[in-house]
């Protein structure tokens, strides 16, 4: 699944084009127990409560791919009978007309569901008419693929906040009645998978809400499927390794760590510079051999990060772009430009000082194509910048302030 095959979904929730036939449900208790069961007409529902319902739907489709929606591939002994695949098929060609099957898919979300508290579950049944689309892009109007599927929602429900309200019927501000409200959605599933606009009973896509926990109970209990960290808990599974790499020396690692994904940011970069924008690059042997190596990695803290590794992600090789976190790496950016200025002011500052310990004359500083004095609080803010092509002193100036030039006295 990709960006285009949400958003082409997401689309069709509305009232004018959703064909939604039906939805089930589910409300569970604390205590797992099923306290409330619908089967509803969807189409039929009051105008608020569809656009509701349809919220929750959409919600289930937001996100990130990689780390929000990950597309799970069914193992065989699963498709066959008896199996998730196999059972989800038949719910899909029950159109949630069989209350059998859906009372096994709430016993199945309730065992595999890791959650304290009281939840609703909401099961939704679709039949889209893929409109065919040009070489351009544009649709033709014409269907050559019907994508029938099923919309699995688990929402949390919780007590709405204490407060205070007018209370009309006895005209005064008293304690608001508290409700239990229906939260978005907390995880879901969408079977079979939207696959380049097409339908893969083979998968299933996958929906978390907190990227922090993708939730392995569920995907194995409920679907069936072998677990899958999202991006989120691969770049925390990386980090952690690195760190171990170098034990207690936590500037070492943490200095490993960003050089590493410096050099996996750059070869992203590459590849896009070259054409191949949306293919990916992959942390395998030959990637982690190259990165260890142009940061002087090496001995036993080189040997721990592979080998970890690829035996923490023999299943599936992360994609170098899940681990790397922009926001550290733009601001050890950021530090190391401090730490050239600093080195710049200094450098300046010393010069400074040699010339006047020097007692240089201006016959003297006529060796100098430049020379600059200035107070040294002034001299913390120079700076070199190239502007156009020239490179430039930069000194920043306030309104207010004066400036002597081969003593010629200016404002600027």
């Amino acid at each position: 699944m990709n960006k285009k095959d949400v958003l082409e979904l997401k689309k069709r929730y509305k009232k004018e084009s959703c064909t939604i036939r039906r939805m089930a449900g589910c409300y569970v208790d604390a205590n797992h127990n099923k306290v409330l069961k619908l089967n509803e007409n969807f189409l039929n529902l009051k105008e608020d409560e569809f656009f509701k319902f349809m919220e929750i739907a959409k919600k289930t489709l937001t996100g990130t791919i990689g780390n929000n929606i990950l597309e799970l591939d069914f193992p065989t002994e699963e498709e066959q009978p008896g199996g998730k695949q196999q059972f989800l098929y038949g719910l899909r060609a029950s159109a949630l007309d069989n209350e059998d099957l859906l009372d096994r898919l709430y016993d199945l979300i309730i065992d595999g569901y890791n959650y304290v508290g009281n939840y609703l579950i909401l099961v939704f049944h679709d039949v889209y008419d893929i409109p065919d689309k040009t070489s351009d892009n544009l649709k033709t109007g014409e269907s050559d693929e019907v994508y029938e599927y099923l919309l699995v929602s688990v929402c949390p429900v919780a007590l709405s906040k204490p407060g205070l309200g007018y209370k009309p019927e006895e005209n005064k501000i008293g304690a608001r009645i508290r409700d239990w409200v229906v939260g978005v959605p907390d995880l879901g599933f969408l079977f079979p998978a939207f696959d380049d606009r097409s339908a893969d009973i083979h998968k299933v896509d996958y929906f978390v809400r907190d990227a922090k926990d993708s939730h392995a109970e569920f995907i194995e209990d409920v679907l069936g499927c072998g677990p899958k960290r999202t991006a989120f808990e691969q770049r925390k599974v990386f980090t952690a390794i690195v760190k171990r790499a170098y034990g207690t020396d936590e500037e070492q690692s943490k200095e490993a760590l960003i050089g590493i994904q410096e050099s996996l940011n750059n070869r992203i970069e590459e590849k896009e510079a070259t054409g191949g924008v949306g293919i990916s690059v992959t942390l395998d042997a030959t990637t982690i051999d190259e990165v260890l190596d142009e940061n002087g990695i090496e001995g036993e803290p080189a040997r721990i990060i592979k080998e970890v590794v690829l035996e923490e992600f023999a299943d599936e090789l992360p994609e170098a772009a899940n681990l790397i976190d922009n926001k550290e790496l733009e601001k050890n950016a950021k530090e190391r430009e401090k730490k050239e200025l600093v080195k710049e002011v200094a450098s300046l500052k010393t010069e400074i000082k040699r010339m006047e310990a020097e007692n240089i004359s201006g016959d003297d500083v006529k060796t100098y194509d430049v020379v600059v004095r200035v107070k040294p609080e002034k001299a913390l803010k120079i700076r070199s910048q190239v502007i156009g092509d020239q490179k430039c002193l930069v000194i920043p100036m306030d309104d207010n302030e004066n400036v002597n030039v081969n003593g010629v006295n200016t404002k600027i």
